[in-house]
């Protein structure tokens, strides 16, 4: 299929991509990579009456840590991200990255537009949820910074506004010696999950979030507090509370029992993996 009829403009810098945005309608749409707006835009799934291609903005794929914290720009590339430390307090960015549809799309997407898309079964966004990160979202009227927790509001829905644009998102620093790690099940590599898990151990600390399971990704806190309380001797106990304490749909591809299943199985590997790594 072919799109609909949209305007297009290709920004030079932030501020012009401000006003451009702006100046929009509420159908404005930026374009990044395109690795998810390009397929919707083929299949009608999105009518924008505008696009503003960002994808030639300096600056906005750095990649930078400070005092333990990890920013990253908007336009980092997945495939950036897959090269991060695999072991340590970024292991489950990093493998998350990895798990992302095939080379080709890694190459071109970006967290940004993995974020600002939420799609429900996506990678990115559950590793937001499970290391507390902080999303930078700017404006022709000025930046305000939101909590990832509050960000994904349902399927392809978030806290953006228009004619706003997310810049920059900042994962917070984990304890000295956390670790994280991402699990997936997905029926062929490269396909979208049917369920995955972003864990996180430290001393009395613990992150446990699934994606793939509802409208939007989610914690699962009863069974981080039995982690951060016991550590390694919680593990079974931990992964088969999240497993339970879950809102779990189910659908053609996956019905709510193997999903919880999935939870279960996908939860104790990532800890298994996180805590063999520290």
């Amino acid at each position: 299929m072919k799109p609909p009829p949209f305007a297009y403009a290709r920004a030079g810098s932030l501020e012009e991509a401000l006003d451009l945005l702006a100046e929009g309608s509420e159908d404005v749409k930026a374009l990044a990579g395109g690795q998810s707006l390009v397929p919707a835009l083929s299949f009608r799934l999105v009518r924008p009456s505008h696009l503003v291609d960002i994808d030639g903005i300096a600056g906005l794929d750095e990649i930078r840590e400070s005092d333990g914290r990890l920013s990253i720009g908007a336009l980092a590339r997945h495939a950036a991200l897959a090269r991060l430390e695999r072991a340590g307090s970024w292991g489950a960015l990093a493998a998350a990255a990895r798990a992302i549809g095939h080379d080709a799309i890694r190459v071109r997407g970006t967290l940004g537009g993995s974020l600002a898309h939420a799609d429900p079964a996506a990678e990115l966004p559950v590793v937001a949820l499970a290391l507390d990160a902080e999303l930078l979202l700017a404006s022709r009227g000025g930046r305000r910074t939101v909590a990832a927790a509050d960000f994904f509001l349902g399927p392809f829905t978030t806290a953006l506004a228009p004619g706003e644009l997310l810049v920059e998102t900042t994962f917070a620093a984990p304890p000295a010696g956390a670790r994280t790690a991402f699990c997936e099940f997905a029926t062929r590599t490269g396909d979208f999950a049917l369920a995955c898990v972003c864990v996180g151990v430290g001393p009395g600390w613990a992150r446990i979030a699934v994606g793939g399971v509802g409208a939007t990704p989610v914690r699962a806190p009863q069974a981080e507090a039995l982690l951060a309380a016991s550590g390694a001797d919680a593990v079974e106990e931990a992964a088969a509370t999240a497993g339970r304490e879950l809102e779990v749909y189910g659908d053609r591809t996956a019905n709510e029992g193997r999903r919880r299943d999935l939870v279960r199985t996908l939860t104790r590997r990532a800890l298994a993996e996180a805590l063999g790594s520290a």
